[in-house]
């Protein structure tokens, strides 16, 4: 069996197991919406500076030693290549910018259409406690079309630009770069249609699936870690039972 565990709720469906395990099994799906683990350079800097935080209160205190997981650039070129198979539309991936290249290079390797690079604004982002130079104060998503013919969105001639706290009052603490619910929610209404699936092969805590079946899409979400995989399902159970509590009000 590729997977540990598999849960259905509504029309939801997780995977307890790694991705690259469990997306050669699928069906395609209308997109893949997800935030992979970061660059390996992130990664080694991590616990060297209090500039990242886990509890969007403190810059030194509870301030993280690892992420939990490695770095992603021995796995970026098959990852790349499993989501542009899965994708019947757009692939959306979260990376600094050091990765932007990189994953626009794999992703059209494999034959998708590279559109272009979205920017996540942080206006809370943590400050450069040293002073050394600036703070990182956004988060950048390249986008690539993997259907034939013309791109399609939602969303006309609207700027690729994603303005949302990370410390907002939604945010559960209970992973280390857990992403807004409301910046995923105006992802899925921007580049999705109602009924369509969405795949996350990185779910996390779950935010891109409360966004999805919030907005009354399909889901399929994998993770690897027993502990975030248990808090998706609950989360997204509660926005099962909310339904479209929130559509209309990603800003």
């Amino acid at each position: 069996m590729t997977y540990q565990r598999k849960e259905v709720i509504g029309n939801a469906t997780l995977y307890l197991g790694d991705c690259l395990h469990i997306l050669p099994t699928l069906a395609p799906v209308d997109h893949v919406i997800s935030d992979p683990p970061y660059e390996d350079e992130l990664h080694a800097a991590v616990g060297k500076f209090a500039t990242l935080r886990n509890d969007g209160k403190s810059y030194a205190s509870n301030r993280l030693t690892s992420f939990g997981f490695e770095g992603v650039n021995a796995d970026r070129s098959a990852i790349a290549a499993e989501c542009v198979r899965l994708s019947q539309g757009w692939v959306i991936l979260f990376t600094l910018a050091e990765g932007v290249r990189a994953w626009r290079d794999d992703l059209q390797a494999v034959g998708a259409k590279y559109d272009t690079c979205l920017a996540w604004v942080k206006p809370d982002s943590t400050p450069r406690m040293n002073g050394q130079g600036a703070a990182r104060g956004f988060e950048c998503a390249v986008t690539a079309w993997c259907a034939p013919g013309h791109r399609s969105w939602n969303a006309g001639g609207k700027r690729g630009v994603y303005t949302h706290l990370v410390n907002n009052p939604e945010r559960t603490g209970q992973h280390p770069t857990e992403k807004p619910r409301r910046l995923m929610a105006e992802l899925v209404a921007d580049f999705t249609k109602p009924a369509q699936v969405v795949c996350d092969p990185f779910m996390g805590s779950g935010t891109t699936g409360v966004a999805a079946v919030q907005a009354g899409r399909g889901f399929i979400g994998i993770e690897r870690d027993h502990a975030h995989f248990n808090l998706a399902c609950r989360r997204i159970e509660d926005a099962q039972r909310q339904g479209n509590l929130f559509m209309g009000d990603p800003a």
